[in-house]
């Protein structure tokens, strides 16, 4: 059983790559209540110079040693997705809250494992679905709620960008294209995002299917996936993925129509478009320093007794889901 005495979050970081540089290692000193205190690499050199960097006081070249350090009470882990189950299981085992990246694991089965290990063990596990956070998704939640552009019809994603594309996050090896550690290919590294905004807006899947394949043959993951959703009361998500097109032919987008209008918006972007009644709307928001700086708050006060969890491990399994059951048919179609 974990402490639930904790009156700060004194934070150990497995995994202190290039997601953490800026993306979140920097939000847990800027939070209050909270501390970066530890990191660890498997490279040693690596890990002493991200603490040296970033201020913080320790560092590991093991994550166990991490897990077990008295002064750490709780743990960020931001390796590739092969090591998020053993990680997680070994600091809920030590006690220890655990806020671990998206995706939430290699599979659905794995995530299950991992939540199931939290409600045994009576820990505390969030999954780093951070744009649920961000006050752009917020606002676009918030026109849904209040039906601004009516009753919702149906949802259209797009989300297609050349080979070596820009907004994939960087690495020294390249394992987001290696299924064996990534669980899947760039789909499984950029869909998390879209797929649980799906799920934050709407609601729970009802059904949902798709396919896989890999077309240009430049990796082992597949490059090209297609995937429909039916959500409560009737709404259609339809979502197509591509990962070998033009530059010319990039594109980020997300349109959800309802029976008054429209909101249009990027998942990797900082507006939304909203068309009412023939008449558009363009609101702008300021990109954050950190952009898991908000999610980072909200685990912050579940971790001290303060609030709700902002994305379960079963909000998490969702999506997992989903991400299994578009890709379940790619063996069939090669």
């Amino acid at each position: 059983m974990q402490n639930m005495s904790l009156t700060n979050i004194s934070w150990g970081i497995i995994g202190c790559g290039d997601v953490t540089e800026v993306k979140s290692g920097p939000a847990f000193n800027k939070v209050p209540n909270s501390r970066l205190y530890a990191v660890m690499r498997r490279d040693g050199e690596k890990a002493k110079d991200y603490a040296r960097r970033h201020g913080v006081p320790v560092w590991y070249d093991d994550a166990e040693a991490l897990i077990n350090d008295p002064l750490v009470n709780a743990i960020y882990i931001a390796t590739p997705p092969l090591q998020h189950e053993e990680y997680t299981l070994k600091a809920l085992k030590a006690g220890k809250p655990v806020y671990v990246e998206k995706p939430m694991t290699l599979d659905a089965a794995s995530a299950q494992r991992m939540e199931n290990a939290a409600v045994l063990s009576g820990g505390k596990l969030c999954v780093a679905h951070y744009r649920r956070q961000q006050p752009m998704f917020l606002k676009v939640k918030e026109l849904l709620d209040n039906k601004r552009i009516g009753d919702i019809r149906f949802v259209q994603l797009e989300m297609f960008q050349p080979n070596n594309s820009d907004i994939i996050a960087s690495s020294e090896e390249y394992w987001r294209l290696d299924p064996k550690i990534s669980g899947g290919g760039l789909f499984h590294d950029l869909a998390p995002h879209q797929l649980d905004l799906m799920i934050y807006f709407f609601g729970a899947p009802v059904q949902a299917a798709g396919i896989s394949l890999n077309q240009a043959r430049l990796y082992p993951a597949d490059d090209l996936v297609s995937g429909q959703i039916l959500f409560k009361d009737n709404v259609l998500f339809s979502g197509t993925w591509c990962f070998t097109v033009s530059p010319q032919s990039q594109s980020d987008s997300c349109e959800i129509i309802g029976s008054r209008g429209s909101i249009r918006f990027p998942i990797f972007g900082q507006n939304i478009h909203v068309t009412i009644d023939g008449h558009t709307e363009t609101i702008v928001f300021d990109p954050l320093a950190h952009v898991q700086q908000p999610m980072i708050e909200k685990v912050v006060d579940f971790f001290l007794n303060r609030g709700e969890n902002p994305c379960s491990g079963n909000d998490a399994i969702l999506s997992m889901k989903l991400l299994d059951r578009f890709t379940s048919a790619r063996l069939k179609n090669r």
